[in-house]
């Protein structure tokens, strides 16, 4: 016994601690030292001397004892090494919360939380920009008004599991490569309930709850894009035995619009121009998804030059500022022209030749040498 350390000094806690100051020791040198995660050379004896310590001073009659005659006592049978993981009832609980253990939630009593659902909305480009409401239909969790929500067909129907004895868990034994180890889980007789219904409520089936369907209407926020989520707690899928229902997901998929185009929360327009107005310069109507606004094009305005409409583009679903809206003109070559058009252009074709050098004449100089 001599080469023991004491229980106390194990898991780093005063003679004085309180039964959930071991147990929040054990669970952080537990998660520390198991061999599965810790490369230490020694992680094996010191996951097994944490295990025999939490396993004696979780007990109150061992603690008592060693409290009082150290490892000589009258019961010095505390576990030592070879015992392997005795007392480990939380072990399964541990190490599934630690590796983010997934499936359904069950807490003690069989009381279930709804899955989480998802659903598909499709949205016109407006409906995404602006925001809206929209009706869905799904399925909601409702109490059962005829058993009051115990599943039970009455109150004398309900007693106590007979091979959990209410605890809602078992405990399994198993032998591994580290000795014989415990964990826990739930009782296969009640389902975790910790109860034995004799006879099921005829509504529920018991359940303790009835699905219902029903259309619920949603809040678009402005902004939403193609891909985006939007989740509303407890619309999701009904619980059991009085759990919480699951959330509700609904994943986005935005309509493209026929003239403008988004690229995060700036929306692009691009709008055509005559060769008389790029010239002369004038005011232009340009339509934005808040209205038309007034954009003054001057003159010797070239194609592709971009204009930059401020705060006319898309709210940010989280910061909620707008963005902006690029306006860019493309000039519009006229393909059929009247003969008094035709003179107009060529007169202003000879004005050109006289007093200046075309600017496919200005291009092509760039080429001599």
């Amino acid at each position: 016994m001599a080469n023991k350390r004491d229980y106390y000094e194990v898991l780093g806690v005063s003679k004085n601690a309180t039964d959930e100051e071991i147990k929040k020791a054990y669970r952080s040198l537990a998660k520390k030292y198991h061999p599965d995660i810790c490369k230490e050379p020694d992680a094996e004896e010191k996951f097994k001397e944490v295990n025999e310590a939490y396993e004696n001073l979780s007990d109150p009659q061992k603690r008592q004892m060693y409290d009082q005659y150290g490892f000589d006592g009258p019961q010095a049978n505390f576990g030592g090494a070879g015992q392997g993981f005795g007392g480990f009832e939380d072990l399964g609980d541990i190490f599934a919360n630690f590796f983010g253990g997934g499936g359904q939630q069950r807490s003690r009593g069989g009381v279930r939380r709804g899955e989480d659902i998802e659903r598909l909305m499709d949205l016109q480009f407006e409906e995404a920009v602006l925001g809206c409401k929209k009706t869905i239909n799904v399925d909601v969790s409702e109490q059962c008004t005829a058993c009051g929500g115990t599943g039970a067909y009455s109150k004398s129907d309900i007693q106590t599991c007979s091979r959990c004895q209410g605890s809602g868990y078992v405990t399994v034994e198993q032998r591994t490569i580290f000795g014989m180890t415990r964990s826990r889980s739930v009782c296969p007789k009640c389902g975790g309930r910790g109860q034995e219904i004799k006879k099921k409520c005829e509504k529920c089936n018991g359940k303790g709850s009835v699905t219902k369907n029903k259309n619920i209407e949603v809040s678009i926020p402005a902004g939403v894009d193609t891909g985006l989520q939007l989740r509303i707690e407890g619309k999701g899928g009904p619980g059991e035995l009085g759990g919480e229902p699951g959330d509700l997901y609904i994943r986005f998929r935005v309509k493209p619009h026929k003239v403008f185009k988004r690229d995060g929360d700036t929306i692009i327009l691009e709008v055509p121009i005559s060769f008389s107005d790029a010239v002369l310069g004038t005011n232009l109507a340009i339509p934005t998804i808040y209205g038309d606004v007034s954009l003054k094009i001057p003159q010797g305005t070239q194609s592709g030059t971009k204009f930059r409409l401020r705060d006319k583009g898309v709210q940010n679903v989280r910061s909620k500022r707008k963005g902006d809206q690029i306006v860019i003109v493309n000039l519009v070559t006229p393909t059929n022209i009247s003969p008094e058009e035709k003179k107009i252009f060529e007169s202003l074709q000879n004005i050109d030749t006289k007093e200046k050098k075309s600017p496919w004449e200005k291009f092509k100089s760039l080429f001599k040498k």
